[in-house]
């Protein structure tokens, strides 16, 4: 191993460390409130580059919603198929019947046998 890889492996003890002691230390009620502020800083990140694409991407963007509908609607249809369950009704057997040989066909036949 490096020097390089040792470091990086005990910044990140280091690193893990530090993140059980804040656990520890922080009452339950106020680590719930930095999962929040992380949770809403995430979706307000998310928002600024989701604008600046469709900023510089409109077609693409207009074709990801339109296709996101599109997977919606399908979701939605096969819910409601699924909630109707299976249909109820009868079948009826049906044999097969040989079907009438022509003559051009029993032709052909006594044709290619003679051949070989």
């Amino acid at each position: 191993m490096s020097k390089l890889d040792n470091v990086q492996d005990r910044a990140l003890e280091l690193i893990g460390e530090i993140g059980d002691g804040i656990r520890k230390a922080v009452p339950g009620r106020a680590m719930q409130w930095v999962e929040t502020g992380a949770a809403i800083g995430a979706i307000r990140t998310g928002g600024k580059v989701a604008s600046k694409f469709v900023r510089r991407n409109p077609v693409l963007a207009g074709a990801a919603i339109a296709g996101a509908g599109l997977l919606w609607l399908a979701a939605r249809h096969r819910a409601k198929r699924a909630e109707q369950g299976p249909i109820d009704g009868t079948a009826t057997r049906i044999d097969a019947k040989p079907r009438p040989r022509s003559k051009a066909s029993m032709h052909k036949a006594a044709a290619s046998n003679s051949d070989s």
